[in-house]
């Protein structure tokens, strides 16, 4: 390799990706077999790998399952905007690639350990577990949530499923301020992930895709968690933007 700068997988990277964009490797075609190219540029093929899991990432390439690794048509970037500031703390995602969402309610389900342990409930507490679906312009998904809320806080309510009755479709602070609950303050916690195999079946992705995970867990005026969701996010696709209103003496 001429460029003998950086890491080997950002150097390699660089060439696959001067590649792509001189038009040698088209759009739609197959790169040659990871021991092939690993030869090709004298690395291994450990090295070969995370390039293109870097590209990837980028949107450049694409994994197909059982068939290889292809030149990808170039996606629109979207951009997701959250706005944690004092008073607004829905933090609404971004409309921009967006144009509708599906949602599925089930109520009476038993919070897993992890969920359990973000509400401050006991493991198999009654939940209301809600599975979002946002969607394109031409209805393809874009990415998805799972959200959680205790049936301790919504059971026998009027706004017990986020997708049902008179307040369908309203956000969390306004559903729970039916209840005369505040919700204050919203905590996220962000980390990468591989898509598994549900997630790559809802997202029409392949499995090991990689993508943003938004762990947020929204709060009421008495610190107590009131829902909590895992917003997937296909990092080929999304960038993930903060606003955030700074105070003074922040």
């Amino acid at each position: 390799m001429a460029d003998t700068t950086g890491a080997p997988y950002l150097v390699v990277a660089a060439a696959f990706r001067a590649l792509i964009t001189s038009g040698e490797w088209a759009v739609d075609s197959r790169l040659p077999s990871r021991l092939s190219l690993g030869e090709q540029y004298g690395v291994g093929e450990n090295v070969i790998r995370r390039a293109q899991e870097l590209l990837i990432t980028e949107g450049l390439l694409e994994g197909r399952p059982g068939a290889g690794t292809y030149v990808r048509a170039p996606l629109e970037r979207l951009h997701m905007l959250r706005c944690p500031a004092p008073g607004h703390p829905s933090a609404p995602l971004a409309p921009a690639g967006i144009a509708t969402w599906d949602a599925q309610s089930t109520a009476k389900v038993p919070a897993p350990e992890a969920i359990a342990e973000r509400l401050r409930v006991r493991r198999g507490a009654l939940c209301v577990r809600t599975a979002y679906e946002f969607l394109d312009q031409d209805r393809r998904p874009v990415m998805s949530s799972i959200s959680w809320e205790p049936m301790s806080i919504t059971g026998k309510s009027a706004i017990v499923l986020p997708d049902g009755g008179p307040f369908a479709g309203r956000s969390v602070v306004d559903r729970m301020a039916h209840l005369d609950i505040a919700v204050v303050r919203a905590v996220e916690r962000v980390r990468p992930i591989e898509i598994d195999r549900d997630q790559a079946q809802q997202l029409g992705v392949g499995t090991g895709t990689l993508a943003t995970l938004i762990e947020r867990t929204y709060l009421d005026d008495g610190d107590r968690p009131v829902e909590t969701a895992d917003i997937v996010i296909p990092a080929d696709r999304w960038d993930v933007d903060y606003d955030i209103a700074l105070t003074g003496g922040a």
